[in-house]
């Protein structure tokens, strides 16, 4: 019977590929909760001898100052009596009979030790594989369920559902699969291995297998984008200017990329140079559309892309594929149009221009027009620009600039006061400390008077670069003074 024990023990610890001693420890649990029915609320502890497979039962009582249960317990007085160097913490062990497992205490040990070795497992999948998440493994495909592909990865068993997948891919039992560790979860039913084809991850770890200048670090992947079984767009970069990232990638005669394309079905992808500027990048990434020209808006992180009508197709890409799939590599929104298109909105902006320069300034259309063509479009530029901006403009005086930025300022005062209240209204400027970058700055985020910088806090003002907080709640405090909110 002893010696049974121990190779049972061995022949789990075998099978599970688990530690023999954590086998033993199962069994030992297994026992002290079957003898739980012997032995009632006795505090058990039960070893199994390891070199005999002899089974020990002992009743553990521990001394404490005061003795709340009398069975698991005994005061200091009673622990001297046994054993004179005895103190508060001591226990004594006292022998028991062995126990008998009968079919029930059988059940019951049998289901302890299948979950001490099902957590045993489930910490050794995740030991095994949580440091990989993020690398491409190989497995043998073990069963397919509802398209769901499950993959013996040899440690352990990982799934790919149906969207990790790639659009018409399938798999049968015993394919040899490489796929993308994605995640490693630890559940209570068992530690999760979570595969993806489909992952932006994947490209980018066939690359760091097929490029040696990715692995040695000489050129490095910036972004990547990715619509599964169609169309990748990653951007390099290369760290030393002899090296050509996009050349490295693709190959000689395309065999890089070609093994990458290969291993993913036909997935076309995109090699871009990445670049520090967003027209050239945004330019590069909607190739191999021919772009006429580009407007960066940088406030709100939007790119104007024009292009004639007969490349309007190619940019926008089958379903937008292209222009979507560029606007997620940038980290720019892509607004694409055509040439004329593209006129006809910057006629209408133009004309807006002239007409609220005519109307707020009061002057003739010739001056607004030279306003426009020097880049002011809107009331606000003028308003809070740097009074050199105004006097760089060819036959531009101090003076009239200072009285066109009067005007201007006048003007938005004055459409302001059309949408408050009564309230008198205090010009931003007036405001103790207030500079024309942040006035034109909370202008353009609506706050166009002193009043209504007064009645805002910091939180509902988006960040404004170079102005701190602490400095934001400053102004907000000097708009309050000078609106008279502190006049007893």
């Amino acid at each position: 019977m002893n010696a049974d024990m121990l190779a049972v023990a061995d022949a789990v610890a075998r099978e599970k590929s688990v530690d023999r001693e954590l086998v033993l420890e199962s069994m030992e649990q297994a026992l002290k909760t079957a003898a739980r029915r012997t032995y009632g609320t006795k505090a058990i502890e039960v070893n199994i001898d390891r070199l005999t497979g002899d089974i020990a039962l002992f009743h553990v009582r521990t001394v404490v100052g005061e003795v709340e249960d009398e069975e698991n317990e005994l005061t200091l007085e009673e622990a001297k009596a046994i054993d004179p160097d005895a103190d508060i913490g001591s226990t004594f062990k006292e022998p028991l009979k062995p126990i008998e497992l009968d079919r029930v205490a059988a059940q019951t040990a049998k289901q302890v030790i299948n979950q001490k070795i099902r957590e045993a497992e489930r910490a050794q999948v995740v030991a095994e594989y949580e440091p990989r998440v993020g690398e491409i493994v190989v497995g043998i495909v073990k069963r397919v369920e509802r398209g769901n592909v499950y993959v013996d990865l040899g440690r352990g068993e990982g799934v790919m559902y149906r969207e990790d997948l790639l659009p018409r891919e399938s798999f049968r039992q015993g394919d040899r699969v490489r796929t993308y560790l994605r995640e490693v979860r630890n559940q209570p039913k068992g530690a999760l291995v979570y595969l993806s084809r489909a992952d932006a991850g994947m490209v980018l770890k066939l690359f760091e297998q097929e490029v040696p200048e990715i692995q040695d670090g000489i050129v490095a992947i910036q972004a990547i984008s990715r619509d599964p079984g169609s169309r990748s767009k990653i951007a390099v970069i290369s760290t030393d200017v002899g090296v050509d990232p996009v050349g490295a990638c693709v190959g000689m005669r395309g065999a890089r990329v070609q093994a990458v394309v290969n291993e993913l079905h036909g997935e076309k992808i995109d090699i871009i140079e990445w670049t520090e500027d967003p027209a050239t990048f945004v330019v590069n990434a909607l190739a191999p559309a021919e772009i006429e020209r580009v407007l960066v808006d940088e406030d709100s992180k939007t790119i104007e892309v024009a292009v004639a009508e007969d490349q309007l197709a190619i940019a926008i890409g089958r379903r937008g594929q292209n222009v979507r799939l560029a606007s997620e590599l940038t980290g720019w929104n892509v607004e694409i149009m055509t040439l004329g298109d593209e006129a006809e909105k910057r006629a209408a902006e133009v004309q807006a221009a002239k007409d609220e320069f005519m109307s707020g300034l009061d002057i003739d259309e010739d001056f607004s027009l030279l306003l426009i063509a020097e880049g002011f479009m809107s009331l606000s530029d003028l308003a809070y620009c740097d009074i050199a901006e105004l006097i760089a403009i060819e036959g531009m005086e101090e003076e009239l600039a200072e009285e066109l930025q009067k005007r201007a300022r006048d003007s938005l005062l004055n459409m302001a006061l059309e949408e408050e209240s009564d309230e008198p209204l205090v010009a931003l400027m007036d405001v103790e400390g207030m500079t024309s970058d942040i006035a034109e700055a909370l202008t353009l985020q609506g706050i166009l008077t002193a009043n209504a910088l007064a009645d805002a806090a910091s939180d509902d003002i988006q960040p404004i670069e170079g102005l701190e907080e602490s400095r934001l709640n400053e102004f907000i405090i000097a708009a309050r003074e000078a609106c008279g909110w502190f006049k007893g």
